[in-house]
């Protein structure tokens, strides 16, 4: 009985880790479609509509967006509450980890550090996202999504989301592949930088392309504020 107990903390690190990566994976991916609308407002509405299935079921199924945003809450939910046994549990606790790094001075144990505020600031910011999908599926599109950013104020949410779930994402990658990275002992250390160094570039690329898609949202937003509620109609439709 004892053996099986034992095996319970190292089964909930890899579900941890397993959580963490398809987490990360959606959030790389979200940003690439949420980035449609740098092509147009008719790209966006293309690919919010493919995911809402029209191109296979013949018209759009909203219903669609919910479950995937069920999904990613639940993820999300099982993924911090993993996360929340390496933590620490309370003020004296939080006072000797911050003198232990400062007398420590290890990057990796910074890095950690930081992964734990952005997590917990993420159970907060990222929640309030998706149970918005969750809830409104079909306010998703050109104009409404730039209305709710614009007119509902959402930018101040995307704009404290944006870097911090990126850092979280990186950092977290990073973690993952020190962990369970296979490298040669003796090449450690060059692995290990050859990953930060990489993940330095992936952060600042998503930075640059969801600010750029911030901000087109919020321009578009502004543009169409005494329109707000109005659907969009791609060029050609009747």
């Amino acid at each position: 009985m004892s053996s099986i107990s034992n095996r319970w903390p190292a089964r909930m690190d890899v579900l941890q880790s397993a959580s963490g990566l398809l987490l990360v994976l959606f959030v790389w991916a979200h940003m690439f479609f949420e980035s449609s609308i740098l092509l147009g407002k008719d790209a966006m509405l293309w690919v919010t509509r493919m995911f809402e299935g029209e191109p296979i079921l013949g018209k759009p199924y909203p219903v669609l967006v919910s479950l995937v945003a069920l999904f990613i809450l639940t993820l999300l939910v099982v993924h911090a509450i993993l996360a929340l046994r390496k933590f620490p549990a309370n003020y004296r606790q939080y006072s000797q980890l911050h003198r232990h790094l400062g007398q420590l001075r290890h990057g990796d144990s910074t890095l950690w550090y930081v992964q734990v505020i952005t997590g917990f600031a993420l159970f907060f910011l990222a929640v309030g996202h998706v149970v918005m999908v969750l809830l409104q599926p079909d306010n998703i599109g050109p104009y409404a999504s730039s209305d709710r950013i614009w007119t509902g104020r959402f930018w101040i949410l995307y704009a404290l989301l944006l870097p911090v779930v990126h850092i979280h994402a990186a950092i977290g990658i990073y973690r993952l592949s020190m962990k369970w990275g296979v490298f040669p002992s003796e090449r450690h250390g060059l692995w290990r930088g050859r990953i930060k160094l990489a993940l330095y570039c992936i952060f600042a690329f998503y930075l640059c392309l969801g600010t750029a898609s911030l901000a087109t949202y919020m321009q578009i937003g502004y543009e169409h504020a005494d329109q707000a509620g109005e659907r969009y109609r791609p060029v050609g439709a009747h």
